[in-house]
This record gives C-alpha cells, sequence and structure tokens, in this order.
C-alpha cells in the first residue's frame, strides 16, 4: 500500500462538564486526528490528544509535527511513512503515534480485527466532593455496572485523605477504588498520603508525583500501604524496565498515544508481565478513535478495568456511529467504525490540511 492522500485535523471538543485534575481543569480536549487513504481504497484513521501538563507537548507544537508529518508521508509506502513517523517518536511521542496507528490500521493491523461483539470492562470516575452528591455518584455508577471507581487525588492532601475515606465508607467493599495523583504532590506529601492510607478497597495509587522524579516514585513505593501505579513517567520499552528494576511500581498503564503505535502498545503490556508487574490500559483523555483502539488491543491483555473512557467526556464524538457502553464496559463489535463526513469534522475543527489525492 501507498499512502494516495493523508488529512490532518485539529480538533477542538468541548467537554460535557469540566475534567479536574491535579494538573488544572479540562473544559475541551484538544485532539489531532490523521485519517489515511491508501492507493488501493484502504483508510486508517489515528489521534493524539494533547494534555497540557501531562506531556511536554503543547497542542501548538504538535499542530505544527502533525502537518509537517502529514505531508512528508504522504506518497510513500506504508512501512516507510511508518518507519518516517516512529522516527518523530523521540521529540513528538503524541503524534508519532498517531501517525503510525492511522498506518497500522490501513494496512489491516490484527489488534483491530473483531470478529465477535466483546465487552471491555471499564472504570468510571468520581468527581463529587460534597457527601450528597457524592453517594449520589457513587450509587449511579453502581448502577449503570460499574465495579472500579477512579478517585483523582493530588490536590490537598489533608483534604484528599479525608475524601477518600468517606468514599472507603460509603462504598464498604462494593467496588475497587484507584487513586491518581497526576503528578499533584510532592515527595514530602506523596509519602504522608500514600503511608496513612487505609487499603481496604483501593486497587492502587497512581503517579503522586512528578513524571522525571523516579527517586521520589521508588520512596512512596517502599512506604505505601498500597501498590503503586507509574502512569506519566512511562512512555516507552526503557521506562518499563526502569519501573521494573527500580521496584518504583506494581502496577504500570500504558497509552496508545505514547507508545508509538499499536503494535508497540501491544508488546509493551506483554513486557510488563513478562517483569512480574500488571498492566492497566487506557486514556481519560482521548476521543472515540483512541479508546476503540485501546479497547481492540485489550480484548486478551488485560485483566483488569480499562481507563479507555475518554470518549464518554466531550459533547460530540467524531464516530458515525458512538461507541456503546453497557454494564460498566464498552462493547467492541466487528468492522471498522466510520468517521463523521469531512465536513461534520471540518467543522468541530479550528484548522485542517490534506496533501495528496484531490479536495
Amino acid at each position: 500500500m501507498r499512502i494516495e492522500q493523508i488529512t490532518a485535523y485539529r480538533l477542538s471538543l468541548p467537554l460535557i462538564q469540566p475534567y479536574k485534575l491535579a494538573l488544572g481543569t479540562v473544559d475541551a480536549f484538544d485532539t489531532v486526528l490523521f485519517t489515511i487513504l491508501g492507493d488501493g481504497g484502504e483508510t486508517g484513521f489515528g489521534e493524539a490528544t494533547i494534555l497540557t501538563g501531562y506531556t511536554s507537548e503543547t497542542i501548538d507544537t504538535s499542530w505544527a509535527a502533525a502537518k509537517s508529518l502529514a505531508e512528508r508521508i504522504t506518497g510513500l509506502p506504508a512501512e516507510a511513512a511508518r518507519e518516517t513517523a516512529t522516527q518523530l517518536w523521540p521529540h513528538a511521542p503524541f503524534i508519532a503515534s498517531a501517525a503510525v496507528s492511522a498506518v497500522e490500521m490501513a494496512v489491516e493491523n490484527p489488534l483491530l480485527d473483531i470478529q465477535e461483539t466483546t465487552a471491555v470492562p471499564l472504570l468510571a470516575i468520581i468527581n463529587a466532593d460534597d457527601e450528597i452528591t457524592l453517594k449520589t455518584e457513587i450509587e449511579s455508577r453502581l448502577t449503570e455496572g460499574y465495579s472500579t471507581l477512579k478517585v483523582k487525588v493530588g490536590f490537598e492532601r489533608e483534604r484528599d485523605q479525608a475524601r477518600v475515606a468517606r468514599i472507603q465508607d460509603y462504598l464498604d467493599g462494593r467496588a475497587l477504588i484507584r487513586l491518581d495523583g497526576n503528578q499533584g504532590y510532592d515527595r514530602g506529601d506523596a509519602l504522608a498520603f500514600a503511608g496513612a492510607l487505609d487499603p481496604q478497597g483501593i486497587e492502587l495509587l497512581e503517579q503522586p508525583c512528578a513524571a522525571e522524579d523516579w527517586e521520589a516514585a521508588k520512596a512512596v513505593a517502599e512506604i505505601s500501604t498500597v501498590p503503586m501505579m507509574l502512569d506519566e513517567s512511562i512512555y516507552g520499552p526503557d521506562d518499563i524496565e526502569r519501573a521494573a528494576d527500580t521496584g518504583a511500581a506494581r502496577f504500570v498503564k500504558l497509552k496508545l498515544m505514547k507508545m508509538g503505535g499499536l503494535d508497540a502498545l501491544a508488546n509493551g503490556l506483554r513486557r510488563i508481565r513478562e517483569l512480574g508487574m500488571v498492566p492497566v490500559l487506557g486514556n481519560g483523555v482521548a476521543s472515540e478513535v483512541g479508546c476503540w483502539m485501546e479497547a481492540c488491543v485489550a480484548r486478551g491483555l488485560i485483566g483488569n478495568a480499562g481507563e479507555m473512557n475518554g470518549f464518554l467526556k466531550p459533547q460530540s464524538g467524531i464516530f458515525e456511529i458512538p461507541l456503546k457502553m453497557d454494564n460498566g464496559s464498552v462493547i467492541v463489535e466487528p468492522g471498522t467504525p466510520a468517521l463523521k463526513d469531512h465536513q461534520s469534522l471540518a467543522a468541530l475543527s479550528t484548522d485542517w490540511v490534506r496533501f495528496g489525492g484531490a479536495y
């Protein structure tokens, strides 16, 4: 296959409600979408949603990189296009991963070959703070079939501790709790928070300290009363090996947008298990494209709740037929989802470019 045409969109996807993180509040997803058309009619797509503070990439630098890469790989054979995009990964991993995923899809990667309808369990995020609203939200998520609930921490340690304790008391073992620090604590607060946790019902504590502070991660893992998970610290194979070598994590979370493509993601998940750790997969800041791809990869490779729930957050999706949810699971069906048409995608975009073919 040779790439006949590639279109890149800079999407702005307003959220149904603000997404509160220790990194800041997100009101809309800034998403770069690639769509590929092969010379034999093959199609593929891939996305990168840029979250300020999570990655050093910004939406402006990512968009510039996306346009440049799209122009360079237009007209190339699939393998050459994939190699060109992969070379960009050390400098712009999100954009590189999106482009590689699009190429892999166009050449019919078996990871996306869905033969039968599959339910992939997800977790749900608990956003509420006051006691009444908190109880109502928890009961709603349990009624919807979720058995793992994510609770964001990393804001103010003592207040976070009190909120987690309230959630534990109210849940009383009816669901697992996955805590996520989003790099919000300094080393001292992280040690105090992790060391004081009542482990009852808590599955893990995710990335309480800065991504680059591996010494802090190791120190917290050594005293934490619950298993630790790294997320922002993990980009590629070397980071997975480092997590195992340092003992900084029992769980390691991967996201397609960082790993360099579908095959690299699947290999990373397998390697985590080989090293005696537990893989977690999924991106809560992604559109339907990334979430669908991650759900496809999750089949057979993941044994816990997926985090590919970002598609539930925007007001408007980009698939012609939205992904379905049932009993706390995303439903992955045979066949490939269709994107909305160009006019609809352009309407959701602040900019777009096309190389090759006809407009």
